[in-house]
């Protein structure tokens, strides 16, 4: 089995840490080992422990202490100090040679927009360690209520997409809150972003952004490659499909221990249960 890991990233509020507990979960229900990696200096605890945490290398409680920083300035100085102490990184996943790590990544997003902190980590694990590395990005579901928040939203996932250079999920995260106020058709524009939408952002914007806004709806038609996948956290069908698409995109049943054969295997449910995405578990999500 190679080294697989997941990137979890997006804007703080949007529910990573939540996804990360519930993919764990998932992931030890169906009998596959994982392990959540705290990446956020200013993590609070959470359901579960993490098996590695930067907060004992550094928190960012004691750099606003001991520094004087501000929030800011504090995680940067915080995954600074990281990028420079790499050899603590390895040695605490070097006990884990062949596991599935979770990474549960800070919500500046900065970190992975603006300035290369997180793409010279994401190198690292994938070109030093040689993990087999998918991003996934959250944005809460409650955007699309602010169309222009939405298309904002959009706009920094695409941009994280091309700074990591890693194969990415984006996913619309805290389904739930919404789906009872959009209809099936409306939630399905939002998955694949529908420019059409620019009436409505130029709606609640001042006319002197229109010319803006028509150009960064159109950057996003032009670039195609902004879709999300709806997120039930308390859901197992919808972090199941999720899973189907990381362990797709990571080849991770391709890199297992091969079993015995058998004289009956029913290949259909045996494909379901590796994770293999199911249309219908899609159509349940939105319906």
């Amino acid at each position: 089995m190679s080294r697989v890991g997941v990137m979890v990233l997006g804007p703080a509020g949007v529910g990573k840490s939540t996804f990360c507990s519930s993919l764990l979960t998932y992931i030890q229900s169906i009998g596959r080992r994982a392990h959540l990696v705290n990446l956020d200096p200013a993590a609070e605890p959470g359901e579960y422990e993490f098996t590695i945490d930067i907060r004992d290398l550094i928190s960012l409680e004691d750099v606003m202490e001991e520094m004087s920083f501000g929030p800011n300035g504090g995680l940067i100085y915080c995954f600074e100090f990281l990028l420079s102490h790499l050899d603590w990184l390895d040695e605490e996943i070097g006990d884990y040679e062949e596991e599935y790590l979770i990474f549960d990544c800070p919500g500046q997003i900065e970190l992975y927009t603006h300035i290369p902190v997180l793409p010279t980590l994401v190198k690292h694990l994938s070109q030093t360690l040689g993990f087999s590395l998918c991003a996934t990005y959250l944005l809460e579901a409650p955007f699309v209520i602010d169309r222009p928040k939405f298309f904002s939203g959009v706009m920094s996932a695409m941009s994280a997409m091309i700074l990591l250079e890693l194969p990415h999920i984006n996913i619309l995260s805290k389904l739930d809150l919404i789906k009872d106020d959009l209809s099936k058709r409306q939630i399905k524009s939002f998955l694949t972003p529908d420019t059409s939408l620019i009436t409505e952002i130029n709606a609640s914007t001042n006319k002197k952004w229109y010319d803006l806004n028509s150009a960064l709806v159109q950057l996003i038609e032009d670039f195609g490659m902004v879709q999300f996948l709806p997120l039930e956290s308390r859901n197992s069908d919808s972090v199941a499909t999720i899973l189907s698409y990381i362990d797709d995109i990571t080849q991770w049943a391709e890199s297992q221990e091969p079993r015995e054969p058998k004289d009956e295997v029913d290949y259909e449910d045996e494909d379901q249960e590796d994770g293999d995405f199911d249309m219908n578990q899609l159509r349940s999500m939105i319906g």
